[in-house]
This record gives structure tokens, sequence and C-alpha cells, in this order.
């Protein structure tokens, strides 16, 4: 082969290996018009229409990645920002409005990118906060934080990230995984054991579930047991961006940018065979980058919103 030709063919290789980089490193963030939404006929039964019930007033919420109902303040959410802002918490009320800001103590905010709500039997109630973000995947152990709720005040919508109430000392629970490490943006509480479960997020594959016992305090990581996994209607099928576990436990809603989806437990089923079931997917609204979903605390319905400030809150009630 000459050397003319060997140049022309190095050059075609070279190019065919920047399209291929280009097109994985688009892979990971949503683009304008690709949003994995399946077919209308195939959404779940049980669940109305989405309706816009408020707009996040906040203008230090930016990328809300986490969402969370407090079982001890009727009408309240939590919520906090993406990897880039500190460890802040902020609370707000089911039409957006703001509540609080509160600094959370203890604690540092690498890549947090879900939360979770628990009140545990003696009636105290927590905040979890996961920071399991890990896009380049050299974060061999991680950290999920937990947090008192701290009480809503009459005056706390005075507080902003520039002048912070402070929460209590939180605790937190450092886990790896028990065969390689992952990125996740998917933190779930049961309501009744508070075992933790993280949900990866990966676009080669289905998205993997891993169980983390509660060990707060505890001087070594946990191993995180991975017990299932999730595959989605849609592509990618593992693009887990949050999620949460129903009130009374029978039944999971997990989330991608766009779509939600329904894992239902069987009657009388161990919880942890909800992740053989097939989910079925659910209409969150016209989210713009959707990393943010709940429950109610009742139980009644989904509150879900997305990432940019001001976004909206859509309710999706069950039938």
């Amino acid at each position: 082969m000459s050397n003319k030709t060997i140049a022309k063919f190095g050059g075609v290789v070279i190019l065919f290996a920047c399209c291929c980089a280009f097109f994985i490193a688009c892979s990971h963030a949503p683009m304008a018009g690709d949003r994995y939404v399946v077919n209308s006929a195939e959404l779940s039964t049980d669940y109305a229409k989405p309706v816009i019930i408020g707009t996040i007033e906040s203008k230090d919420i930016i990328e809300s990645s986490g969402l969370a109902a407090s079982p001890c303040q009727p009408n309240v959410l939590w919520t906090h920002n993406d990897a880039g802002d500190d460890a802040f918490i902020f609370a707000l009320n089911l039409q957006g409005r703001h509540l609080g800001t509160w600094r959370v103590t203890n604690s540092n905010n690498v890549d947090w990118e879900d939360m979770a709500a628990y009140k545990d039997p003696s009636g105290t109630c927590y905040l979890y906060l996961g920071d399991i973000g890990n896009n380049k995947l050299d974060r061999s152990v991680l950290r999920v934080y937990r947090v008192k709720e701290p009480p809503v005040q009459p005056d706390g919508a005075k507080s902003s990230k520039k002048s912070p109430l402070e929460s209590d000392a939180a605790e937190f629970v450092a886990f790896k995984y028990s065969d390689t490490p992952h990125n996740a943006e998917t933190l779930m509480a049961h309501p009744q054991t508070g075992d933790i479960y993280v949900l990866t997020k990966r676009l080669d594959g289905p998205s993997l579930v891993f169980k983390i016992k509660p060990a707060f305090g505890s001087a070594e990581a946990v191993v995180g047991e991975r017990i299932g996994e999730v595959s989605l209607p849609a592509v990618p099928n593992g693009l887990l961006t949050g999620g949460v576990i129903a009130p009374d436990g029978k039944l999971v809603v997990v989330c991608d940018y766009s779509a939600g989806y329904e894992l239902k437990l069987g009657t009388g089923a161990n919880f942890d065979d909800v992740w053989k079931q097939k989910p079925i997917p659910i209409d969150l609204g016209d989210r713009k980058q959707g990393e943010a979903v709940t429950f109610r605390a009742d139980g009644t319905s989904i509150i879900a919103t997305s990432e940019k400030r001001n976004a909206p809150l859509f309710e999706i009630k069950r039938k």
C-alpha cells in the first residue's frame, strides 16, 4: 500500500473515530426532538393526564435533580440542585412557592442526583440525599446522607443560598457496588424498612438495581447487593434519572428524561420481586429534562418536575 493510500486510509479511520466519539458523548444527554416517547396506546390506564399545578418559584433552584414529599409536614416538597451546587436543600409547596433554603451541615455535595423521604417507626422524618453521580466512573465509594427533615418556618421564605438556614448534622452511609463502579441518578428509600435502593444509569443495557442497608454512621463502606435490573420500553432502555417507592410500598415509579414507568408488586409478593415486573409507561407531562419524581405523601398522585429555572410542577393523579 502506497504512502498516499495509507494517509488517505488513516484519515478515514480518524474521521470515523471522531464521529463515534461525538455520538457517544451526545448520547449522554437528551437531544431536541429525541424524547424517547412510547406509543400512547401503551400508557398505563391507572393515571389521569398530567396537570400543571405550579411553577418552582425560587431562582436558586436551577436544576431540580431530586424531589421528595414530606411525610411529616402536609403539602411540603423538598428538592436540591444537580452537581455544581453546594449542600443545599429547598422546601416548596405544591404550587411551587418557596418555603426555605437549608445548608445541610456535615455533608458535601460532590454530585447529588436524587433524594427520598423516610419516616421511621418513632415518627421521626428524614431526608435521604444520594451523592451517587459518577459520570467518569472514578468514584469507588459513594455516599447517601441522612438528615432530619427541617421544620418549615413562617419566615423561611426569606432564606436563600446567600443566607440559608442550617439543618441538623447529617449522617451518612458510605457504600460501594458489589461488582464495579457505576453512574446512578436514582435513589429510593423503602417506606417501611428504610432500605436504600440505587438504580444505575446506563446507555448500554438495562438499569441495575442495588440494595443498600441503611447502616448510617458505620465506620466501613457497605457493599450494595445487586438484586435485579430494570429495562425500560424506551431507547436507551436503562437511562434512569429518578424514582420513588409509593408510600404503601406496593409499587415503584421510575423516570427517564421524558416519561415515567410503573412497576407494580404482585399480591403477597416480597418487595424485591417488584424489579421482575414489566415497566408500564406513564405520561409525566412535557418535562424539558426530567430528573425528579415523587409521590404525594398520601400516595394519591405523582408529582414530577424538570431541570431549568422556574420549571413547572406536574401532578398525575392515580385513578
